[in-house]
């Protein structure tokens, strides 16, 4: 199952919305970027739907289906129920038609396998064999069943899904066909995979897809009302498992869509008694028409079930199945035995994620877990990092700033776009003689320097401006770097006192001045020394007039 659900790892953002919508935590965070735990994934698809960057892929299995064309396979479709929901054309006959253009040589309904999934369900409460029945029709269900919740095998029905019982049926009336489901999910891939009846799955977008590269358009109608239909057609929608099966006295039926509250009637079945009852299961809210490869998400769980309504029509005639068949099927338990961590690990590992003691237990969900025990299990069994738990980054991020902004030299003073100090550092409390920070907070920085700079960068909508300023009352020297952050409106400035170096600056433009003065003193009666002894010997001073010259400009200039 590996390659059926699988990462583009250029797309992952590292939002952890896969994980907050994955149900069972079947997926880990390494390296920056999510990967499925395929061990523990139920194929259920809402990583696929919810992901904002497109980042899960679906593997695509036309080319098996096109394979089988070429070779001159009889490929026989057994199409899903919601298909009406997700193409909104008129009938069957449309798409049959279409899937004939690409080289299917049957179209048949897989309404025809639910119908006999139904009467099987119907057969096992007559004979009273289970007191609570849990239908099988969604392999995510199943499969969820067989990892996590080995006590609910007994009611799982032990009955083939109608995908099988179709793909099954049509291999005993069609020994050479080449079967091909499709439909609205993810899970029946491997389903597909581990059939015998089986052939290949494509989803509704695989399909759409190939309709546009054979450049296929399938219009777009209102379902045409049937005066008479089978009732097996309302499977795809919830509740439609229940209408499509007949009752039984003394079973009370109820439909329960959406994987967590199917987790939730576990719990439930697990702790109480609760008789007769035969419980429709989907892992898709909405049922199938709002299966993982519908198109229009938004749009299907409502028109979507009223299309399968119409389509359906009274329900009063049946497919006629001219053969009895065997669709009894095995679901054993394929969940593995999970390490256990102790009370000591989990509170060691609250610990390092900061919670040091429940009332920092926010259970706040940002990192996809309901509870910071269970981020604490998941970062143990190597599925979840600390760094996931958005509440410890705050605090470690409010705890790092406040550490460098309490201990720079720097004076730090941020203010709103009106000038009123927000925050202010010690540095600054120091540099500008206050004793604490409360007679500055919430005041007009007008109380200790020049608002003129503030006011400017705003008005000019500026990013930053440096300066440099000497401040009188204080008798400083600073350096001043403001910035403006227009998207949270506030204005910082920084204030590095250089008061020290100016001096020693000021101190050595003085003593340079004084050096070049003596120089030239000395120079001026040089030269005229010079130029007298120069005289005496008749001799001219040109040559040394320049080279003392050159050596006085030398100096002025060092």
């Amino acid at each position: 199952m590996q390659d059926i659900l699988s990462l583009n790892k250029n797309n992952c953002a590292d939002c952890y919305k896969c994980i907050r919508d994955c149900s069972v935590k079947a997926i880990t965070f390494a390296n920056d970027t999510a990967e499925i735990v395929h061990s523990d994934c139920i194929l259920c698809g809402r990583c696929y739907v919810t992901c904002p960057q497109k980042a899960k892929q679906v593997r695509n299995d036309i080319h098996l289906v096109k394979a089988a064309i070429k070779a001159g396979k009889r490929v026989v479709c057994s199409l899903a129920p919601s298909f009406i929901a997700n193409f909104r054309i008129r009938s069957l006959s449309v798409i049959a038609d279409a899937l004939r253009t690409l080289g299917f040589s049957d179209v048949q309904e897989t309404a025809i396998g639910a119908q006999l999934v139904s009467e099987e369900y119907a057969r096992i409460m007559r004979e009273g064999r289970q007191q609570v029945l849990i239908s099988s029709c969604c392999p995510s269900i199943n499969r969820l069943i067989q990892k996590f919740y080995p006590s609910m095998l007994p009611y799982l029905a032990k009955v083939l899904t109608p995908m099988e019982a179709h793909c099954k049926l049509i291999k005993e009336q069609q020994p050479d066909a080449f079967t091909v489901f499709i439909g609205p999910c993810i899970a029946k891939k491997l389903e597909g995979d581990k059939s015998p009846y089986t052939d290949a799955v494509l989803t509704f977008d695989e399909l759409i897809d190939w309709f546009s590269a054979e450049h296929i358009e399938l219009p777009c109608e209102h379902v045409d009302p049937l005066s008479e239909g089978a009732v097996s057609r309302l499977y795809p929608a919830t509740g439609g498992v229940l209408k499509a099966t007949a009752k039984v006295e003394g079973y009370r039926r109820i439909a329960i869509d959406g994987i967590d509250n199917c987790r939730g009637v576990f719990e439930e079945l697990e702790n109480n008694e609760f008789g007769k009852v035969f419980i429709e299961m989907s892992a898709c809210e909405g049922s199938c028409v709002n299966g993982p490869c519908i198109r229009d998400h938004a749009e299907r769980r409502l028109k979507g079930a009223m299309r399968v309504d119409t389509f359906s029509g009274s329900g009063e005639t049946p497919f006629e199945i001219d053969r009895e068949m065997n669709i009894r099927a095995d679901y054993p338990f394929t969940g593995g035995n999970k390490q256990k961590f102790g009370s000591d690990a989990i509170r060691n590992m609250l610990y390092k994620m900061g919670k040091t003691s429940p009332e920092k237990e926010l259970n706040c969900g940002s990192c996809g877990y309901k509870t910071c025990r269970d981020k604490a299990v998941a970062i143990l069994e190597g599925k979840a990092k600390i760094e996931m738990c958005l509440p410890f980054l705050k605090e470690k991020a409010e705890s790092f700033s406040d550490t460098i902004i309490h201990n720079t030299p720097t004076a730090v003073i941020v203010m709103d776009e009106h000038q009123i100090v927000q925050q202010i550092n010690p540095s600054a409390l120091k540099m500008f003689r206050l004793s604490d920070a409360k007679e500055m907070l919430h005041k007009h920085i007008l109380t200790i320097l020049d608002p003129s700079p503030y006011q400017q960068i705003v008005t000019a909508a500026l990013y930053t401006q440096s300066s440099k300023r000497y401040l009188d009352e204080y008798g400083l020297y600073v350096d001043e770097t403001i910035l403006y952050d227009r998207q949270y409106h506030v204005v910082i400035t920084l204030i590095r006192d250089v008061t020290e170096q100016e001096k020693l600056r000021v101190q050595g433009a003085e003593m340079k001045q004084q050096t070049v003065e003596i120089a030239d003193k000395v120079i001026e009666k040089q030269m005229r020394i010079v130029q007298e002894i120069a005289s005496l010997l008749g001799e001219t001073t040109a040559e040394t007039q320049i080279a003392l010259t050159r050596l006085k400009d030398a100096m002025a200039h060092e």
